[in-house]
């Protein structure tokens, strides 16, 4: 999961972006404009990582529906050191609603088991392909192989 801050010059609307996988396979990714402008990079990767978990959640509901057994926690990584520790922690408190609302639906999905959060180094989160332009041809070569690749 990531983001782009702010990133949409007319509106200042972040862009957040995920892949998601199944069994090492790439099954459904997305990138899309957040629905409300966020003033804090912290606030809008607690919307991008909510974003993430309800389409982890919709997936995991289809695939009970079609018989598929899932075991174990959905792991959702984040580069954002310092809102992964939040998700972890269930004493954080946040003044602005829509964050806590957002940090809520999240820290119950860690609480019951259904998901663990966890810190991916930026340079190596092909996420960035979702949200931002990568103009360094190595680089983005790097992100496109891990995301094949699942590396």
């Amino acid at each position: 999961m990531d983001l782009d801050h702010a990133g949409d010059k007319s509106n200042r609307r972040s862009r957040t972006g995920f892949f998601i996988y199944l069994n090492s396979a790439l099954v459904m990714w997305s990138s899309k404009k957040q629905s409300t402008i966020e003033t804090s990079v912290f606030g809008a990767e607690f919307v991008a990582i909510k974003v993430g978990m309800e389409m982890l959640r919709g997936l995991h509901y289809k695939l009970c529906m079609m018989g598929v057994a899932i075991s174990g926690p959905t792991y959702i990584y984040g580069d954002n050191m310092s809102v992964i520790h939040n998700m972890q922690r269930p004493e954080s408190t946040l003044r602005k609603k829509s964050n806590a609302i957002c940090y809520h639906a999240v820290r119950e999905s860690v609480a019951m088991g259904e998901s663990l959060t966890g810190h991916i180094r930026t340079a190596d989160n092909p996420a960035d392909l979702a949200t931002k332009v990568i103009a360094n041809g190595q680089m983005r070569r790097s992100l496109v192989n891990k995301l094949l690749y699942n590396l």
